[in-house]
C-alpha cells in the first residue's frame, strides 16, 4: 500500500458554478478554474498521483484548450486509468473542504457517491468532510475555498 497527499485552494467568484466533488452547490459565488475549479476533486486527484510518485495535477491536465471548463470528475477518471497502468486502485480516500460558506453537509453525501463511482471503489472508503477557517485568512473572510485529501493505493 503507498499513501499520497493532496491539497488544492481557489479564488471564490462571481458568474461561476460553485462546484465540489462534481455537486453543484448552491451559492453566489463559485471557484475560479480552468477546469470547473472543483478544488474537492482536483486534491483528490494530487492526493492518487501522488501516492504513485506520478506528479500532479497541473503536470497532466495543463491549462489548454483540451481542459477548459473540463468536469473534473472526468479529470479523476483518467487519474484512474493512469493509477491502473501502474497496477494500481484507490484503496481508500479521506477529505476535507474548508470553507466558511456556503453550508456543505447536504450535499456531502453525494460527493462520495460520486468520488466512489468514479474510482470504483465503495462509498465507504469516501469519506468527505468540511469544517471552517473560523473567520481566518482569505477563506475565512469568504474568499476562498480549500480542499485537502490523502489517498492510499493498492496494487491490483
Amino acid at each position: 500500500m503507498r499513501v499520497g497527499i493532496g491539497f488544492d485552494m481557489h479564488p471564490l467568484m462571481r458568474g461561476r458554478k460553485l462546484i465540489l466533488g462534481g455537486v453543484a452547490v448552491p451559492f453566489s459565488l463559485g471557484l475560479e478554474g480552468h477546469s470547473d475549479g472543483d478544488a474537492l476533486v482536483h486534491s483528490v486527484c494530487d492526493a492518487l498521483l501522488g501516492a504513485c510518485a506520478l506528479g500532479d495535477i497541473g503536470r497532466h491536465f495543463p491549462s489548454t484548450r483540451e481542459y477548459k471548463g473540463i468536469s473534473s470528475l472526468v479529470l479523476l477518471g483518467k487519474v484512474r486509468k493512469m493509477l491502473s497502468r501502474k497496477k494500481y486502485r484507490a484503496g481508500n480516500i479521506d477529505a476535507t473542504v474548508i470553507a466558511e460558506s456556503p453550508r456543505l453537509s447536504p450535499f456531502l453525501a453525494q460527493m462520495r457517491k460520486n468520488i466512489s463511482g468514479v474510482l470504483g471503489i465503495k462509498i465507504s472508503a469516501v469519506s468527505v468532510k468540511s469544517t471552517t477557517a473560523k473567520k481566518l485568512g482569505s477563506i475565512g473572510r469568504g474568499r476562498a475555498i480549500a480542499c485537502i485529501a490523502v489517498a492510499a493505493v493498492k496494487l491490483k
